[in-house]
């Protein structure tokens, strides 16, 4: 089966932490259990079958605790897209399935990177996105 798509480049458009103080820090340090990873993904037609994909990663507090640190990055691939691709189903299919596994490790590995030099060092996701399954329960 030959790709639908080509990546032509990727790379980190958008990079936030934020921890206001040491006492934030040293209570985050201690409740950075209860942090949920969020993604969230968008996309824009430029030209010549050409898409920017835009994978948002959040990782934060969503409790009401006066402490909290922030952690947001936008990671961008720039796709062109196969002639044959006809349909609209299939261009979502790639845009929010298929182009998301290609570049989950090096997507991975920037955000925990982040988390990492936040002085976060201990920060693991256990399990790999499945990005298939969170593009087929959108038509359930």
């Amino acid at each position: 089966m030959t790709e639908k798509f080509k990546i032509l480049g990727q790379y980190i458009k958008d990079l936030s932490s934020e921890t206001k103080d040491t006492e934030t820090y040293i209570f985050v340090k201690d409740h950075i259990s209860r942090y949920q990873l969020d993604i969230n993904i968008n996309s824009k037609a430029i030209k010549n079958k050409m898409i920017e994909i835009y994978t948002i990663m959040k990782f934060e507090d969503k409790l009401e605790a006066k402490n909290k640190s922030y952690f947001e990055m936008t990671y961008t691939t720039i796709i062109q897209v196969n002639d044959d691709v006809q349909t609209k189903n299939e261009l979502e299919k790639i845009i929010l399935c298929d182009a998301q596994e290609k570049i989950y490790p090096n997507l991975q590995k920037s955000f925990l990177d982040l988390l990492h030099n936040s002085g976060y060092p201990n920060v693991k996701f256990e399990k790999k996105i499945d990005f298939e399954k969170l593009y087929n329960q959108r038509f359930n």
